[in-house]
């Protein structure tokens, strides 16, 4: 290891991995119809997290999302419009509001996720070859450990 960066050689893996990750997400939203619907992807994270976890404050989804309040607020007013998503005095506490889903929000992310799905499967079967597969298991198991990592107390 050379430096904070990695050896030239990671940081050129790094790139192309990075590269590659970007087309292949173009290409899932190409394929899932995620584009034709009008939603921006933070929205459509939004919503997915309403229809994953919902019940659930906008403080909350701020949180989970990993953006500012204002950000959710603008997310949520879209999708509020959409009739996507509702907001209800939480019966705890009624100061806050519980954002919750539309069943259509739901269907749309079921949908979504559908058409991601069968377009990797596919992909899957016409590219890669049966003595290929445990190579493709091996690439995933390292992509989710990389997506895993926690670098923030050093390597």
């Amino acid at each position: 290891m050379e430096g904070n960066f990695g050896s030239k050689r990671s940081v050129a893996t790094a790139q192309r991995l990075d590269f590659a990750i970007r087309r292949l997400r173009g290409r899932l939203r190409t394929e899932s119809g995620m584009y034709s619907i009008g939603l921006t992807i933070t929205q459509l994270s939004v919503l997915r997290s309403v229809v994953d976890k919902g019940p659930i404050t906008a403080a909350r989804l701020a949180t989970l999302e990993h953006v500012s309040p204002q950000s959710i607020a603008q997310s949520l007013a879209v999708l509020k419009a959409a009739r996507l998503v509702r907001g209800e005095p939480d019966p705890q506490d009624r100061r806050k509001t519980l954002i919750s889903a539309d069943s259509s929000a739901a269907e749309l992310i079921t949908s979504l996720l559908a058409g991601r799905e069968s377009f990797l499967a596919r992909a899957i079967d016409h590219v890669v070859a049966p003595e290929e597969r445990k190579d493709l298991e091996k690439a995933i198991e390292l992509l989710e450990r990389l997506a895993a990592v926690d670098l923030s107390g050093g390597v």
